[in-house]
């Protein structure tokens, strides 16, 4: 069903089409100026062609009318797109305000509405409504949004479409499948042409169009889903599409509290932090393909288990990409003076006081590990499946858990700590505070419920997989920073002379201080026993004698000394090797020196 030719082949079609209508869109922009010219707050530095969501829109279409079987809700969803792709054409040509664009996205997730398309809501038939127009008109924003870097917003559109269809195959949906597919093969022609270097972009005809087919088809697989939990039925779509919802929360979120509208334009985005920490505009973008991957096939091993599971799957998920959010919004992408001037504002002031109160961030963030922790251990010990008698026991102790084990977190000085500074001492102390936390938890269920029912294992695994939690948060930060690269790079190639304690303690600062605009690419060591050696993951290139060979073979353009203890005489042969190599030799010094009264 996955492989049917139901949809293979009109995938193939649209394909085909976008392949061949693109070029020739893109050169009637180019001809008639409809271009999209480089900004200040934009990304691309070259004038760019326009209206490719023509050649997306006409190969979905025509596909769709001539291959697609065709159904009520897949005219409802074609026919409001089209709208859509209407609102956006004459706001390429005429540029409309916001507003009114905002009037036709109402209109058209109105007319979805009108025609029975709902996010299957639970509390009632106006707050479903309300909520489906809501979600129609973010999603459609978002991706809008999302469309910021080369090839993002159209890749990203057809892995959520991807999934979508798989989503409606699985259901036994195979018309809805075959209309996915015709969409996210449109894209996938289109992206060939918009990929990095673009020579064309969607533009708001495209983004618009794209947006809101995608977030009312996803509105299709309710009636696939009937007799599913409802909280099932809604974490598919919201996985599937959750890189364009993070992208907009993040980005509307440090706006505010940067003091700048939230609709205002920029490259705040997650794709530009990402580049602005190092990574090239594709592996930028090839990252954000990889997170919405992983999200859709979330989304689709979410449908194969019971909701609590489910739910707790989802909640592990959020947890991670909170973090990453919280690590993204730290780099600095706006300008000082102008975050300086918005914080004077009362609302932003409170805003930002607010969100320096990270202990609030790392108190609710445990609440959730707690919980987490707490249901993994019940299912390794009772399976996936809870049975009633358990569930209701898991529910009711809770409380109990949350309190206890917060209390001891506090007591313990968990909360005394610097993420990014943390260490083997702090590790201690969280595996101290698990420990109380867990003994009194058992003591406090033993006093209340005389720990009937209980499994014993339970708590040894929940303490176990707690502390993994915990420890695990703490630590993401320093993995980031690992991962991603520190800085924006087109630093100076440089090479440490000493793989020692000095020589850590340099490449730390030449990481974490940015301002220094240094790139490392090893460390070289007299010692031959640390050759091959890894430290923060550079390497030991070589020692005495090899100094020469080794900066040849990796650009360098400094070599800098990191011990005092190296005798003056080999600082002097250093000295000769690099002036015959035509490179700077520097040293580094760390000096205590006492401050006079001069100050």
């Amino acid at each position: 069903m996955l492989f049917s030719s139901s949809y293979l082949v009109p995938a193939a079609v649209s394909f085909a089409l976008a392949l061949a209508l693109t070029p020739l869109v893109r050169a009637a922009a180019r001809r008639y100026g409809i271009v999209a010219r480089p900004k200040a707050d934009r990304w691309h530095s070259k004038p760019t062609a326009m209206l490719g969501g023509v050649a997306i829109y006409a190969a979905v279409v025509v596909t769709y009318l001539l291959l697609v079987p065709h159904t009520r809700q897949g005219w409802v969803v074609v026919g409001a797109s089209t709208a859509l792709f209407a609102v956006g054409l004459v706001d390429d040509f005429l540029h409309i305000k916001p507003y009114q664009k905002l009037i036709g996205q109402v209109l058209g997730a109105s007319a979805v509405v009108y025609f029975g398309l709902l996010l299957p809501w639970g509390w009632g038939a106006s707050v479903a409504m309300a909520v489906t127009i809501f979600w129609l008109i973010g999603i459609t924003n978002a991706i809008n949004l999302l469309d910021n870097m080369d090839g993002l917003g159209a890749g990203i559109s057809a892995i959520a479409a991807v999934f979508i269809a798989a989503n409606f195959a699985v259901n036994g949906q195979m018309t809805e499948a075959a209309t996915l597919a015709v969409f996210a093969a449109a894209l996938m022609g289109f992206l060939i042409y918009n990929s990095n270097p673009a020579s064309i972009f969607m533009g708001d005809c495209g983004s618009m169009f794209v947006g809101f087919f995608l977030a009312s088809s996803a509105l299709l697989s309710s009636a696939g889903d009937r007799g599913r939990s409802f909280i099932v039925v809604i974490a598919v779509p919201v996985l599937i599409l959750f890189i364009p919802i993070f992208d907009t929360t993040l980005v509307t979120v440090v706006r505010k509290l940067s003091g700048r509208a939230a609709s205002q334009g920029g490259r705040d985005h997650t794709s530009h932090r990402l580049v602005a920490l190092g990574l090239s505009e594709r592996r930028a973008v090839w990252m954000l393909y990889a997170f919405a991957a992983s999200s859709g096939l979330l989304a689709m091993l979410v449908r194969q288990f019971e909701y609590h599971t489910g739910i707790a799957m989802v909640a592990g998920f959020a947890v991670v990409l909170t973090l990453i959010g919280v690590y993204l919004a730290g780099v600095k992408v706006y300008d000082e003076a102008e975050v300086q001037a918005a914080r004077e504002k009362p609302l932003v002031s409170f805003l930002v006081d607010l969100s320096y109160k990270r202990r609030i961030f790392e108190v609710l963030l445990d609440v959730v590990l707690v919980i987490l922790a707490y249901y993994a251990a019940y299912v390794l010990i009772f399976g996936s499946e809870l049975s009633r008698e358990v569930w209701t026991l898991f529910l009711s102790t809770i409380p109990v858990l949350i309190f206890v084990k917060m209390t001891a977190l506090l007591v313990s000085g968990v909360y005394r700590g610097i993420w990014r500074y943390i260490s083997l001492d702090n590790l201690i102390v969280y595996a101290k505070a698990v420990v109380a936390g867990s003994v009194a938890s058992v003591l406090a269920l033993l006093f209340a419920f005389r720990f009937e029912g209980f499994s014993r294992a339970v708590f040894v695994l929940d303490a176990m997989i707690f502390f993994l939690m915990l420890a695990g948060s703490r630590v993401a930060f320093r993995l980031l920073r690992q991962m991603l690269p520190s800085s924006a790079g087109g630093g100076r190639r440089v090479l440490i002379y000493g793989a020692g304690d000095a020589g850590e303690l340099l490449l730390r600062e030449m990481r974490n201080n940015l301002q220094l605009q240094y790139t490392p690419v090893g460390f070289v060591d007299d010692d031959p026993f640390k050759k091959g050696k890894v430290i923060h993951g550079l390497r030991v290139l070589g020692g005495n004698g090899n100094l020469r060979r080794i900066c040849e073979e990796q650009k360098v353009e400094e070599v800098l000394i990191s011990s005092s203890k190296i005798e003056e005489e080999r600082v002097r042969q250093i000295l000769r090797e690099c002036d015959e190599a035509q490179i700077t030799l520097k040293r580094m010094r760390i000096e205590i020196e006492l401050v006079g009264h001069e100050y």
